[in-house]
């Protein structure tokens, strides 16, 4: 017995581990798909006028209606991996009747279609705030003379384009970019990883205790011989 105590306790005490590792990924499980159910509600909710002074906390993903004309330069976004491919993403100017400025997403460019902006007279739009995390540390700088972002940083675009650091992602337009496709935001690319590490732990625990009983059995049968 004092040959396969370690072996034992070892053996207890890793499946302890990954399981409990298993069912911290499972509450986080249920915990990220409430976040999803919760932005699938605001997105599907009806849209509702822009607020005059926005919260990312309070106001990210809902959905908003605007009255406004799109108008001046635009500023593309290089990105991938989405419903419509590779390309850029325009974001442009809207000025609403009130004079107020804003940046609006107007979708997916193709990535050699370089035909200039047309301004877009005023018109009603639908979409979502979106306060976009694609920015972080090992983000390039923009490319200014090129015209090519690799992310949607709001407020640098903002100050670029001289308007509120505010973002709307185009759903439904009255006078739509002919050159872009809509890019509505959705859940879908939302990472939800949790059940697969949570199978992954579950795994682990698995092996961790077959090994662990080989090994007590080969201490066991050295001891026989």
């Amino acid at each position: 017995m004092r040959r396969i105590l370690f072996p034992l306790i070892l053996g207890i005490g890793g499946v302890v581990v990954l399981v409990w590792l298993g069912l911290w990924q499972l509450d986080r499980l249920a915990w990220k798909e409430a976040i999803l159910a919760e932005i699938d509600n605001r997105l599907m909710s009806d849209p509702v006028p822009l607020p005059q002074s926005p919260d990312e906390t309070r106001d990210e993903y809902t959905s908003v209606s605007v009255n406004g004309a799109i108008v001046g330069p635009e500023l593309r976004v290089l990105t991938s991996g989405t419903a419509a491919g590779t390309g850029y993403r325009v974001i442009r100017p809207l000025v609403d009747g009130d004079g107020r400025r804003i940046l609006i997403d107007v979708g997916l460019l193709q990535l050699d279609d370089d035909t200039p902006p047309n301004d877009a007279p005023l018109g009603a739009i639908t979409g979502t705030l979106l306060w976009p995390d694609d920015v972080n540390s090992a983000t390039p700088a923009p490319d200014m003379a090129k015209n090519i972002w690799f992310g949607r940083d709001v407020q640098a675009m903002a100050d670029t384009l001289n308007t509120e650091p505010v973002m709307v992602i185009a759903r439904d337009m009255a006078q739509p970019d002919p050159r872009t496709t809509l890019l509505p935001v959705d859940t879908a690319g939302i990472k939800n990883d949790h059940l697969s590490y949570a199978v992954t732990w579950f795994g682990l625990a698995i092996v961790w205790a077959i090994m662990t009983l080989f090994l007590i059995f080969r201490t066991l049968r050295s001891k026989d011989t």
